[in-house]
């Protein structure tokens, strides 16, 4: 099993570049294809309403910026990917989460920033893209250009989520050096991880358990500790939601991990 075709969000913020970066080393690693993906819809809310001298020119305008804005994304997407052969770009006026839903079915990951540092008229909001795509994705946080993912941490609660992405993550944890499965307890007793333990080493993954309480703590705190202790680059956990007005909200500790992991996470819903 392996990563065949890897997609990146790409905007114009000012880490979409490192992102690139990061899904094209991860391309190379894996012998994949690269796509890069970006969309924004014309703001047409600002238009003047009816047959007014101006409001075609206006629509024209409009539609112009964007055309602009995904131009440039393509530029930043050109620079950042190093000019790999296997590239394909693909953008649209339209609205990101939307695009890139259609867009989905020809990757196996997704790569994306926290949605809070690229443009809001083209960023893409994580919650959305993994409660929507059923793809697996590793959301990139700011400043990183690179992931080795020698040394992975497992985020283990006996779960849908958590089963998923464990296999969903399968690629990265059979080239790592060091897995390590990390079980919280939250009050109720941590989650058994032997199953999980023997399932990695049938896939020949080097896997060993770490179970800590979150007692007076953060979940979220309590799974970077350990991580953090094994020099972790990346770390794996089921991503949990709701869904509120065809919206979709995280669960605490996702939500959490998201704002403030300093390394990569690859979650699966």
């Amino acid at each position: 099993m392996s990563y065949a075709s890897i997609m990146v969000a790409v905007d114009l913020g000012e880490h979409a570049r490192e992102r690139v970066r990061l899904a094209g080393h991860l391309a190379d690693d894996f012998n994949a294809r690269l796509i890069g993906v970006a969309a924004e819809m014309p703001a047409y809310e600002a238009v003047p309403v009816g047959p007014t001298l101006g409001s075609a020119y206006c629509i024209g305008s409009v539609q112009e910026a964007v055309l602009n804005d995904l131009r440039l994304a393509h530029e930043a997407f050109e620079e950042a990917g190093g000019g790999r052969s296997r590239v394909e770009w693909r953008s649209n006026l339209d609205f990101p989460a939307a695009f890139l839903a259609r867009q989905s079915a020809a990757a196996d990951l997704l790569v994306v920033g926290r949605g809070d540092d690229g443009s809001r008229l083209m960023s893409v909001d994580p919650g959305d893209a993994l409660m929507r795509l059923g793809l697996p994705m590793l959301v990139v946080p700011p400043k990183v250009g690179h992931l080795d993912a020698k040394r992975v941490a497992v985020a283990w609660k006996d779960t849908r989520e958590a089963r998923r992405a464990v296999r969903d993550a399968l690629p990265f944890l059979k080239r790592a050096s060091q897995v390590v499965v990390i079980s919280v307890d939250e009050g109720k007793g941590s989650d058994d991880t032997r199953d999980v333990i023997g399932l990695l080493q049938a896939h020949d993954v080097d896997a060993t358990a770490v179970h800590r309480d979150a007692y007076g703590a953060v979940t979220a705190d309590a799974l970077i500790e350990p991580a953090s202790e094994q020099a972790a680059d990346l770390i794996v956990l089921g991503g949990y939601g709701h869904g509120r007005l065809r919206e979709w909200a995280f669960g605490g500790v996702t939500r959490d991990l998201l704002a403030g992991c300093p390394v990569c996470c690859l979650m699966s819903h």
